[in-house]
């Protein structure tokens, strides 16, 4: 795709985290970067490690132009499917900038849908936009170290299920602790692994 005829600072990289997780919200976060920064090491967030991104995250939202992130929740998520809820909370990112953009880059395969979207603003989708794009880059890291942040105070409210650990992502303990305990309301329901299997009829007996 042709690179927009805006300068850094008119466009927003947009991006998103805990998109196939099993429990959580999926976060959203757009950026504009000013023309120069200082934030090395930028790149997308599943590159760095845990404390990088921490390391990064106060650093992008001290010097990006604007920034914001946008959140779907696991009861929309169910009642819309996880790609609407996605375009959802990444509309809700860029409508929250100070700033409106005049470009968006999303990473991906995919804009966001004008009903989701709700303002009228040019956009491209940018696939490895996360590793390539500094905007989306900065974007991926806030919306992953937000979630982030946000699963371990869920994992306070919602005990057992190790979400401080994995965040929420279908790991072992976490798959064991849902069928130990069943799913709570953290979880998406209409995931598998979290919606229980229909019974399977064999020799005329359900197992």
């Amino acid at each position: 795709m042709n690179h927009p005829p805006f300068p850094p600072d008119a466009i927003a990289g947009v991006d998103e985290a805990g998109r196939g997780c099993l429990a959580g919200p999926v976060v959203a976060g757009a950026c504009i970067l000013p023309q120069t920064y200082d934030l090395p090491g930028l790149n997308d967030s599943k590159q760095l490690s845990a404390a990088k991104r921490e390391t990064l995250y106060p650093l992008i939202r001290s010097q990006a132009v604007a920034w914001a992130v946008g959140l779907s929740w696991p009861g929309e998520i169910d009642r819309v499917n996880i790609l609407q809820a996605t375009f959802l909370a990444m509309g809700r990112a860029v409508r929250a900038l100070k700033l409106s953009p005049r470009f968006l880059r999303i990473d991906g395969n995919k804009i966001i849908p004008a009903h989701a979207l709700g303002l009228g603003v040019s956009q491209e989708w940018v696939i490895g936009g996360d590793g390539s794009v500094p905007a989306i880059s900065a974007a991926s890291v806030l919306a992953k170290t937000f979630r982030d942040r946000l699963m371990v105070k869920l994992a306070a409210r919602y005990p057992g299920y190790g979400l401080e650990r994995h965040m929420g992502y279908g790991t072992k303990e976490h798959m064991e602790a849902v069928a130990r305990l069943g799913p709570c309301a953290m979880h998406r329901l209409t995931f598998r692994g979290v919606r229980p299997e229909p019974a399977v009829q064999r020799q005329g007996r359900l197992i």
